[in-house]
């Protein structure tokens, strides 16, 4: 018999970690289905099996089987997700939304899309506040720097709700008349990021492929380099959604293939169930799919 007074200890990660292994058998099936690595499902297991003092699963070749205790226990286990579940439905049906959820970005995604499309979300919900984070590197989820980031790239590890929402395009983008100089046989030059933003993929990149080319204007603010090229002075390498702001950018042909990058909504499972969040998590997948 399980000792009672170890159950309130039970931690509900480990609950839901239990039903889904329970469900896809094997630690890499249930990996991807949460989207974690197969280790932190490995240790979530552990931790509830250590916490009811039980062992749950036979571990067979085939994969994990619940045993006789683990059976025992299932669908109490089911109920309390269910319950769980309806709790927080409950709450999104009759709480007002409000308070802050902090967003981290790259600016280019702030300053040329996201900021201007806040307006009718703040509009429907008075009581809710945004404070979109812009920096270089990526602000941790765990220590509660950020509750949502949009990640260029797929986030490789970590206890995360991922969601892609967007592939994002990218092109070269120079003023009308400079694109007809550099078609006319003019070398063109370039808008790019400073040493500091180096390991930016599409700093990188350039770095590869354009290295015989002179960057006359360097900065970390692709806003900035999309300026440069609408005043007619260069070029430079933007996101498509971005350079759409600019109507007197153009794509300028160059023969060279720049790859499309992810675009990724990540946040923490615990975080993801709070109202607010959810509601902004969901507007920002909207936003995006919608164009």
């Amino acid at each position: 018999m399980i000792d009672k007074k170890r159950t309130v200890q039970l931690d509900w990660e480990d609950i839901r970690y239990f039903l889904a292994l329970s469900q896809h058998q094997t630690l890499s099936a249930t990996a991807r289905a949460l989207r974690v690595n197969h280790a932190t499902v490995s240790r979530r297991i552990a931790s509830l099996e250590e916490t009811l003092g039980h062992s749950l699963f036979d571990r067979r070749q085939d994969g994990y089987v619940l045993n006789s205790v683990g059976r025992s226990i299932h669908k109490e286990v089911q109920t309390m997700e269910t319950a769980a579940c309806a709790v927080f439905d409950r709450l999104d049906q009759r709480a007002d939304i409000s308070g802050l959820v902090r967003i981290t970005m790259t600016r280019s995604l702030a300053d040329g899309f996201v900021s201007e499309h806040l307006g009718s979300l703040l509009a429907d919900h008075p009581g809710l506040d945004i404070e979109i984070i812009t920096e270089s590197r990526n602000l941790s989820l765990a220590h509660h720097e950020a509750d949502l980031a949009l990640r260029q790239g797929r986030p490789g590890k970590g206890e995360l709700t991922i969601r892609r929402i967007a592939t994002l395009s990218y092109g070269f983008y120079a003023h009308t008349s400079y694109c007809a100089r550099v078609e006319a046989g003019e070398t063109p030059v370039f808008a790019g990021f400073d040493d500091d933003n180096a390991s930016v993929p599409e700093a990188a990149w350039a770095a590869r492929h354009l290295s015989n080319y002179r960057f006359v204007m360097r900065s970390n603010s692709q806003a900035s380099q999309a300026a440069f090229a609408s005043g007619g002075y260069g070029a430079a390498l933007l996101p498509d959604l971005l350079a759409r702001r600019w109507p007197d950018l153009v794509s300028l042909k160059l023969g060279l293939d720049v790859p499309s990058r992810e675009l990724w909504l990540v946040m923490k499972p615990n975080i993801a169930r709070i109202p607010r969040v959810r509601l902004v998590a969901d507007f920002l997948s909207g936003l995006f799919s919608a164009r």
